[in-house]
């Protein structure tokens, strides 16, 4: 295997750092309101969120530090171990329900949440079977269904908590590996329409979906229903115009936004830094992605190519969806936004997954 050759990559590590510095302070401006009023303590939040960015970064430190041919060998025991607790998550008693999905494992306020084990967990076995089967990837039966049948498998366990949003990231971010690896356009396109079709059935089999899909196209349809949410995410960010309210003067934060500190996170940033604050946002996960990227085209090999590929991919289609959601552009559908979002389990995982990506770095070429 070969050695390192240089240092990390700078512009990623800068990204990441500022990325999540801004996601600690915005944790601590959005949730201090709710903090308050739910637990006497503004400073809830924001002090398990520091407590899991610890974890995250000695996690990620250790990943960047750990040749990336490592998890070659680990990626099968890894996914079976990840398909385990997408099943375990689903027995009643085990599981735990929190924002109407049994998406939970743990003891009281404390959970990890299987599906963002999964999203990285399958990342890792696409980079391997697909890397030591590259010749197949072209053919349909034999290269490309072995891979969608685990993949829709994933999709399937996390659909029945569920979870539409984590699974989209991951499926999303699994056909990019395809993609990279060779897949033809004329498959892929082949099972987007199908796709298409699935996500159809499922969101006319749940009336909750159906009802986002309708707000989406017409929030004021049901203003204090199923268009409240993406109503007053824009309420928020319509008011910061070019420079904002000022950080920490939100409104919206107010018990107006759900779960501010979450999935709507960017519309309070939005509301208190305005056109230039989400504008540094995006300009900062546009170098993540575009660093990540360049991982992965100058990876010494297949695997690291398409591990790069998919860890980049996890965050692109993770920011897509997030900003596509609060700025109307998409349906709501649950996604938190990368290292700057609320969540101990995504924000260790995803830092975990980026020290990988760090690691993979150090071999370009």
């Amino acid at each position: 295997m070969p050695k390192a050759r240089s240092a990390p990559d700078v512009w990623l590590i800068g990204s990441i750092a500022l990325i999540l510095t801004i996601g600690l302070i915005m944790v601590y401006s959005a949730s201090a309101v709710r903090a308050f009023q739910d637990f006497g303590d503004k400073f809830y939040f924001v002090k398990r969120q520091t407590l899991f960015a610890a974890l995250g970064i000695g996690a990620m430190v250790f990943t960047a530090n750990t040749d990336y041919h490592v998890w070659k060998k680990y990626a099968k025991p890894l996914l079976l171990i990840c398909f385990a607790l997408l099943v375990l998550v689903l027995i009643p008693g085990i599981g735990t329900w929190r924002g109407g999905a049994r998406s939970w494992l743990g003891i009281g306020s404390f959970g990890i949440q299987p599906s963002e084990f999964m999203k990285l967990g399958m990342i890792l076995f696409l980079a391997k079977m697909l890397s030591d089967n590259q010749q197949r990837v072209t053919l349909f039966t034999k290269g490309l269904l072995p891979p969608l049948a685990l993949m829709g498998t994933a999709f399937g366990l996390i659909m029945l908590q569920p979870d539409l949003g984590t699974g989209s990231v991951m499926m999303g971010a699994s056909l990019i590996v395809l993609f990279v690896a060779g897949a033809q356009m004329k498959h892929l396109g082949g099972l987007a329409a199908i796709g298409l079709v699935g996500m159809v059935g499922l969101i006319l089999a749940a009336p909750y979906r159906l009802a986002r899909i309708t707000s989406f196209m017409d929030p004021w349809s049901d203003p204090l229903g199923s268009g409240y949410q993406i109503i007053q995410s824009l309420y928020a960010i319509a008011p910061g115009g070019l420079v904002g309210l000022g950080l920490g003067m939100s409104r919206q934060k107010y018990s107006y936004l759900p779960e501010p500190q979450t999935d709507f996170i960017f519309s309070i940033l939005a509301e208190e830094l305005g056109f230039i604050g989400g504008s540094l946002l995006i300009l900062l996960f546009l170098i993540l992605i575009w660093r990540g990227m360049r991982a992965a085209i100058y990876a010494p090999d297949t695997f690291g190519s398409l591990l790069a590929a998919g860890i980049t991919g996890i965050v692109a289609v993770q920011v897509l969806i997030n900003i596509g959601v609060v700025i109307g552009l998409m349906p709501v559908t649950g996604i938190t936004l990368p290292l700057v979002s609320y969540g101990g389990s995504s924000l260790t995982l995803l830092l975990t997954a980026l020290g990988i990506l760090l690691n993979l770095s150090r071999y370009s070429r």
